[in-house]
């Protein structure tokens, strides 16, 4: 997609120019090396999965890049994994020891997500110039575990608002080189998604009940000499068909959910006086969703490579930055700033948790 000129400013659209084939032998080796080493590859694998995707999104004609350590992508998975299982351990001793231990992993956990963001961004880079996450602990323990144990305690009433502080806290505290990003939406508007796909599930447990109490008087009609076995397949058929049309129900509202939020996030958020939009379609994503199901599906995984490069492709390409200026004169400003000021790199206790 080509550069626009709207108003004054430079629409630049993002570009993945990845393709499936080559991911897909990277995807290979990544997995059998993976088995082969108990899963101890895996954090080379990461490695080589997000330089992949880094390399393929451009703007501007240039690339991103990451830099990640693997070493420190192991050990935050090691500290992940001994958590979980001290949590079962303690857990299975006794109850009492469980709560104990999910106290432990829940007060924990916020940290370990603010040092996995600084590694993450501290690794990541555009044009030789890396980005940065100056969030602070307090304000992670505000975003990860204040709020969703706020939106818990209220029956989730207030847990898109946990969703606009996690998100608030991640795009105001990151930066690239000297110019910090911005995040503005409103809480009012996090609601409305969230009360829009409330009134789909609704409105589906609606139609299911309503068309459950209908058709029952036509079971007696089937089965009139009361036949159980009859019946029992009957309410089997209903129950076989209730579940069917849940699961495409959420089918289409993940995507209908995805798409939403990702334009909410980003048509909010600007880095510096340059400002991001997204449109990617709900009925797309679905689509997207569907096709790539049915052919992982049909090929026992082997389609998940390009399933993740399709969904990469369509979401970057309903992405763009709207610059105010010269991207090119921005960036020298930036590399400018940033060599008079030292680089930063992320220390021996940044840890990598995400998968």
């Amino acid at each position: 997609m080509a550069t626009v000129i709207q108003h004054g400013e430079e629409v630049r659209p993002f570009e993945f120019t990845g393709s499936g084939g080559e991911y897909f032998r990277i995807w290979i080796v990544n997995l059998a090396l993976t088995i082969l080493t108990l899963g101890i590859y895996s954090a080379w694998a990461k490695v080589r999965r997000l330089q992949y995707f880094y390399r393929n999104t451009t703007i501007a004609g240039s690339s991103f890049d990451y830099h990640g350590n693997p070493m420190a992508i192991l050990k935050g998975r090691v500290i992940g994994i001994l958590l979980l299982v001290g949590y079962n351990v303690m857990g299975g001793v006794h109850w009492g020891l469980g709560l104990i231990a999910l106290a432990l992993l829940l007060s924990i956990m916020p940290w370990l997500i603010q040092r996995s963001l600084r590694f993450k961004l501290t690794y990541s880079s555009y044009r030789g110039l890396r980005f940065r996450f100056t969030g602070s602990l307090g304000g992670a323990y505000q975003a990860f575990l204040l709020w969703p144990i706020v939106g818990y305690i209220t029956l989730f009433i207030l847990m898109p608002m946990a969703h606009r502080e996690i998100k608030a806290y991640q795009h105001n505290n990151s930066l690239f080189g000297d110019t910090a990003f911005s995040f503005d939406a409103g809480v009012g508007k996090f609601y409305g998604v969230y009360l829009k796909a409330l009134g789909m599930v609704l409105l589906a447990g609606f139609t299911i009940g309503v068309t459950f109490v209908l058709l029952t008087p036509v079971m007696s009609i089937f089965t009139p000499d009361g036949n159980e076995r009859d019946k029992a397949s009957y309410i089997g058929w209903i129950f076989f068909m209730a579940i069917g049309f849940y699961f495409l129900l959420f089918l289409f509202i993940g995507p209908w959910f995805s798409a939403r939020m990702q334009n909410l996030v980003w048509n909010h958020t600007a880095l510096g006086p340059h400002a991001f939009q997204s449109d990617v379609r709900a009925r797309d994503l679905f689509w997207i969703y569907l096709t790539n199901f049915l052919g992982i599906l049909m090929t026992l995984g082997l389609y998940k490579p390009f399933a993740d490069i399709r969904l990469a492709r369509y979401r970057l390409a309903h992405t763009a930055l709207r610059a105010q200026s010269d991207l090119d004169e921005f960036i020298a400003t930036q590399e400018s700033a940033v060599n008079a000021l030292g680089e930063e790199t992320a220390d021996v206790f940044d840890v990598d948790i995400s998968f």
